[in-house]
C-alpha cells in the first residue's frame, strides 16, 4: 500500500468547563451542534440572536476515536489534515500536542505518525474563544482600529471590536444584513492521510497562451516524495498524452511539463459561448511495469481573461476581456448562504448558481467579508459559465500589520489561490472591500475614520494597510495565480499614492460603489447621473415574502417597528428608509402584510432603473453588479433571493433586465422619451419596435411600428418621442404605453411606460382569468384581464420559479407563464418540470389602500 486515507467521524463535543460530551457533526459549528442537541433554540427565530452571545465567550472541545488499518505502520508519512479549523485551535493525538491553528481560511496539516499507536487512538481539538483570544491584542495595540460593522455592543463587549485581529469570516461578528454569531468548529473536512514513495500534492494547468487556434499550457505538479524516485510524468486529457522522464529527490519539489493543444475548445462565460471543460490527469509511472504510483486530476477550462484599463478621453476603461472579447459584466455580489456555512448543502449552492444563470448573469462577486467559498461553488460557476470576481477576505475595517499577522495572511493567500486557480471562472483577485475609500488616506473624504487618530497613528495604520494590500497580496497573486489580475480595493480609481487614488462617483476611472440611492435617500433618477466605468456595488432593500417572515416571527409581531422586525433589520433605519421611499414612489399599502409585497415592488423598480442606466451607457460603463444576490439568514435586506431561496420581485426584474437584447425606455428630457435597444450579442440584429398605447380600463388606442437595427455589442437608439404626440390630448393618468421588440414576429422584450408616477395611477379593480394551457400537463398557464393589472404576483403551493412574475398585464393581452419546481437534493437539476399545486394570483390593487 503506497497511500492511505481515513475520514474522521463519530465526533462529540462539550464546553471545556463542563463534563458531559454530546454528539457533534463534522463539518459543523458549536452553534449548530448546540441546536441539534436541544441546548439552544433556533438562532434565527425572533430575538434569539441576542440570547446566544454567551457562546463565543467559552472554550469548546471536540473529540473522536479512530482505529487505522494496520498497514499505516508501513507508511513513511501519516498526516492529520484539516481543510478548515474555525479559528484558534489546539489539536492533540493521544494526549500529545500535534498542531495549533490560528486562521479559519487555511488548511492545516501535521505529521502524526510518532503519536499513533496500534488499536484505538483519540484526537481532541480544543477551540479557544476568539473573543478571549483577541481582547489582549486590542489592549496591547493601545487604540481601536476601525471596524464599523463589528456589532460588539450586541455581543456584550461595548466598543471593544476585536474582529480585525482574527483571520476569520468578518460577517460572523455581524454586518448590516447579518447577525452576530461568532462561531467555532471543524468547519471543513477532517481526515488522516498516509503515503510512502512519491505523492502528488497539487496539479495546476497554467495557461500561458490560449487562442482558438492553439493553447500553450504548463502542467505544474507538486510532489512530496519520501525517497528518491525515477520514472515518467504523464499528463493526459481527452485522447492527448504528454510525457517526460523525471528524477525526484526526497522532499517537496515541483515538476513542469509543457503541453500544446491545437484548436482547443474554449471556455466562455454565459452569453458568449459554451463553458467547455477539460479533465486533466497527471500520473507518476514506473516504466518497467507501466505502473502508476501516484496520480491527481483536475478539471479546468481553457481561456484568457484579463482586466483591461486603457486610457481614453473619459479617463480609463475598466472592463473584462474573455478570449479577446469585451464582456459587459452582468451580475450581483455574493455573500455566504448561511451564518453557519456548514449548513449550506450542494443543492443550495446549485440553486443559487442556477438562479444567477437563469437571470442572465455572467459574473458573481465573492465579497470580502465572507469566506473563500467551497469548491462546489466554483465548480458550478465553471459549469454554468459565470465569471467570479474574488475578493480576499477583508472588508470595511483597518487591520494590524505585525509580522505574525502578515505571515499568516501570506500563507492564507497561497492556500486559497492554489486551491482555486484551476477554475476558469476566476476572473480577478481583489484585495478588499471598501477599505481604501473608507480610510481615504490622501484626501479629506472617506468615512471619517482617520480623523480619530493622530498623525503618527494614521501613518502607522496606513503603512499596515499598504503592507497587506500593496505588497503581500499582490505578490501572492503574481506568484501563484497564473496570470489572473489583481485589484487592490473595491472601489478604487487607480493605485497612485496620492489624491488621485480615491474613488469617487464621476472619476471616469476604476470601479464604483454608488449608495446615494438608499443611504443618502437620493431619488432613483440619480442612478442615471452617477455612473462609473464599472458599477461593482449598489442596492436597495426589501422584505422577504410573508411565508418567509412567518418562519422567524409570529403574526403578533407583524409590524414595522416590532422588536422582531427590528432585530431582523440590521441596517439601522432600514425599515423606515423603505417606508420613506415607498411614500415617494408607490401607493400606500393597506397593512403590514401588504407592505412586504410593496417593498419588493419598490426594490425591483430601483434596481431595474440602475441596471438599465448602466447598460445603456456601454461601453463607457462595462459592468453592473448589484448588492446582493442572497441572504445568510431570514431578514429584510438587499437580496434578490431570500434565505430560503425564494425569488423576490427583484429576481424576476433582474432576469428581464439582463436579457442579451434589452429594450429601454428612458425619459430623455421634459416631455420626451427615448427608446433604445441594448445588445450584448456578437452579431447585428434586425427587428421591429411596436409602440402600443392602451387605455388602462381596456382597449388599444393607438399603435406605431419602427424598424430596428441593433448593432452587435452596442446601444442602438431607435426613436425619440414627445408626450403630446403619443397622448394626443388623453389623460396621462389613464393610459399606458407598451414598447415591444419583435424579432421574426416574436416579442423578445417589452417595457410598459407610465406617464405619471405609480402612486398617481388610479388602478381599476381587476379580475384576472387564469387558464391552464392545454397539453402542458398542469405546468403552464395563461393569464388575461380586460383592464390594466400592475405587478401580478403568482405564488405556488410548491417551491419553484415561474417563467415570469411581478409583471404588468396589459388590457386584453394574454400572458403565458410556465412553472418549474425546485429540484431538491435528489435532483441533478436546480429546476425541474413540475406542477405548482395551488396557485394564488394577486396584483398591486389587492395590496393598496382604497
Amino acid at each position: 500500500m503506497n497511500n492511505y486515507q481515513y475520514m474522521l467521524s463519530d465526533w462529540s463535543f462539550k464546553a471545556c468547563d463542563e463534563e458531559t460530551w454530546l454528539p457533534a457533526h463534522v463539518p459543523g459549528t458549536v452553534h449548530t451542534d448546540l441546536l441539534a442537541n436541544g441546548i439552544i433554540s433556533d438562532p434565527f427565530y425572533g430575538t434569539n440572536e441576542e440570547k446566544l452571545q454567551w457562546i463565543d465567550k467559552k472554550d469548546w472541545e471536540y473529540r473522536a476515536s479512530f482505529e487505522l488499518d494496520p498497514a499505516w505502520e508501513t507508511l513513511a508519512h501519516v498526516d492529520i489534515v484539516f481543510d478548515g479549523l474555525d479559528t484558534y485551535a489546539d489539536v492533540s493525538i493521544n494526549g500529545v500536542h500535534a498542531l495549533s491553528a490560528d486562521n479559519m481560511f487555511r488548511r492545516w496539516r501535521a505529521d502524526i505518525k510518532p503519536l499513533l499507536h496500534k488499536g484505538m487512538n483519540t484526537i481532541v481539538v480544543r477551540f479557544r474563544s476568539p473573543i478571549a483570544e483577541d481582547l489582549p491584542k486590542l489592549e496591547k495595540l493601545g487604540y481601536a482600529l476601525p471596524a464599523s460593522n463589528d456589532q460588539s455592543e450586541l455581543g456584550g463587549m461595548g466598543e471593544q471590536r476585536v474582529s480585525i485581529f482574527a483571520r476569520k469570516a468578518p460577517y460572523h461578528y455581524g454586518w448590516d444584513w447579518g447577525p452576530r454569531f461568532v462561531t467555532s468548529g471543524i468547519w471543513r473536512e477532517a481526515r488522516i492521510e498516509g503515503w510512502s514513495g512519491p505523492a502528488m500534492t497539487d496539479l495546476f494547468i497554467r495557461q500561458d497562451q490560449v487562442t482558438a487556434e492553439a493553447a500553450k499550457l504548463t502542467a505544474l505538479v507538486s510532489i512530496d516524495s519520501t525517497e528518491g524516485w525515477e520514472g515518467v510524468l504523464r499528463v493526459s486529457t481527452d485522447e492527448l498524452v504528454w510525457e517526460k522522464k523525471i528524477s525526484l529527490q526526497p522532499g517537496v519539489q515541483e515538476v513542469e511539463l509543457e503541453l500544446f493543444m491545437q484548436n482547443p475548445r474554449l471556455w466562455w462565460c454565459r452569453g458568449l459561448g459554451e463553458p467547455s471543460l477539460y479533465h486533466f490527469r497527471a500520473e507518476l509511472v514506473e516504466p518497467a511495469q507501466n505502473r502508476t504510483v501516484a496520480e491527481r486530476s483536475v478539471r479546468t477550462g481553457l481561456r484568457q481573461i484579463k482586466l483591461v484599463r486603457e486610457k481614453d478621453e473619459a479617463g480609463a476603461s475598466f472592463r473584462f476581456e474573455l478570449n479577446g472579447v469585451p464582456v459587459f459584466a452582468k451580475g450581483a455580489n455574493h455573500i455566504p448562504n448561511d451564518s453557519f456555512v456548514t449548513e449550506v448543502t450542494h443543492e443550495r449552492y446549485r440553486h443559487e448558481i442556477a438562479t444567477a444563470a437563469e437571470c442572465g448573469m455572467n459574473m458573481l462577486r465573492v465579497w470580502g467579508g465572507g469566506i473563500y467559498e467551497a469548491d462546489i461553488f466554483y465548480e458550478l460557476c465553471d459549469e454554468y459559465g459565470l465569471l467570479v470576481w474574488q475578493d480576499f477576505m477583508f472588508a470595511c475595517s483597518m487591520y494590524p500589520g505585525d509580522e505574525a499577522f502578515l505571515s499568516n495572511i501570506a500563507l492564507e493567500a497561497e492556500d486559497n489561490i492554489k486551491r482555486l486557480r484551476n477554475h476558469p471562472c476566476l476572473a480577478l483577485w481583489c484585495g478588499n472591500n471598501e477599505i481604501d475609500s473608507a480610510w481615504a488616506h490622501y484626501v479629506k473624504a472617506g468615512w471619517g475614520w482617520k480623523e480619530k487618530y493622530d498623525s503618527d497613528q494614521r501613518e502607522r495604520i496606513w503603512a499596515d494597510y499598504e503592507a497587506i494590500f500593496h505588497d503581500v497580496l499582490p505578490k501572492a497573486v503574481e506568484r501563484f495565480a497564473g496570470g489572473i489580475d489583481y485589484w487592490p480595493s473595491s472601489p478604487l480609481r487607480e493605485l497612485t499614492g496620492d489624491a488621485n487614488q480615491h474613488a469617487h462617483q464621476l472619476s471616469g476611472e476604476g470601479d464604483i460603489h454608488y449608495w446615494g440611492v438608499w443611504h443618502a435617500v437620493e431619488p432613483f433618477a440619480n442612478y442615471h447621473t452617477h455612473i462609473g466605468r464599472f458599477m461593482s456595488e449598489y442596492g436597495f432593500q426589501s422584505f422577504p415574502e410573508l411565508d418567509s417572515v412567518l418562519k422567524y416571527a409570529p403574526e403578533t409581531e407583524l409590524a414595522l417597528e416590532s422588536d422582531i422586525m427590528l432585530a431582523h433589520q440590521k441596517n439601522g433605519r432600514g425599515n423606515q428608509l423603505i417606508k420613506e421611499y415607498m411614500d415617494m414612489y408607490l401607493p400606500t399599502p393597506k397593512d403590514f402584510k401588504s407592505f412586504l409585497y410593496m417593498s419588493q415592488v419598490l426594490q425591483a423598480q430601483a434596481i431595474q432603473t440602475a441596471i438599465e442606466a448602466h447598460r445603456v451607457h456601454k461601453p463607457y460603463c462595462m459592468g453592473t453588479l448589484y448588492w446582493q444576490m442572497n441572504d445568510c439568514w431570514p431578514v429584510a435586506s438587499w437580496a434578490g433571493m431570500d434565505y430560503y431561496g425564494r425569488w423576490k420581485a427583484l429576481q424576476y426584474v433582474v432576469r428581464r433586465s439582463f436579457r442579451d437584447l434589452m429594450l429601454t425606455v428612458q425619459e430623455s428630457k421634459d416631455g420626451e422619451i427615448a427608446v433604445s435597444v441594448v445588445s450584448d450579442l456578437r452579431h447585428d440584429t434586425q427587428g421591429v419596435l411596436r409602440l402600443s398605447l392602451y387605455d388602462i380600463h381596456g382597449g388599444l388606442l393607438a399603435e406605431k411600428t419602427y424598424s430596428v437595427h441593433a448593432f452587435a455589442d452596442s446601444v442602438s437608439h431607435v426613436c425619440t418621442l414627445h408626450f403630446e404626440d403619443l397622448l394626443e390630448g388623453r389623460d396621462p393618468a389613464g393610459v399606458v404605453l407598451n414598447a415591444g421588440l419583435e424579432l421574426n414576429g416574436e416579442t423578445v422584450d417589452s417595457k410598459p411606460y407610465y406617464f405619471v408616477p405609480a402612486k398617481d395611477l388610479a388602478l381599476p379593480k381587476a379580475k384576472i382569468a387564469v387558464r391552464e394551457v392545454p397539453g402542458s400537463q398542469g405546468t403552464a398557464f395563461e393569464l388575461k384581464s380586460d383592464v390594466l393589472v400592475r405587478q401580478v404576483w403568482i405564488s405556488a403551493e410548491h417551491e419553484g420559479i415561474f417563467s415570469d412574475n411581478f409583471f404588468d398585464l396589459l388590457p386584453g393581452v394574454p400572458m403565458m407563464v410556465e412553472f418549474r419546481q425546485r429540484g431538491g437534493s435528489t435532483s441533478s437539476e436546480a429546476f425541474v418540470s413540475g406542477v405548482p399545486g395551488k396557485l394564488q394570483v394577486r396584483s398591486m390593487v389587492d395590496f393598496i389602500m382604497d
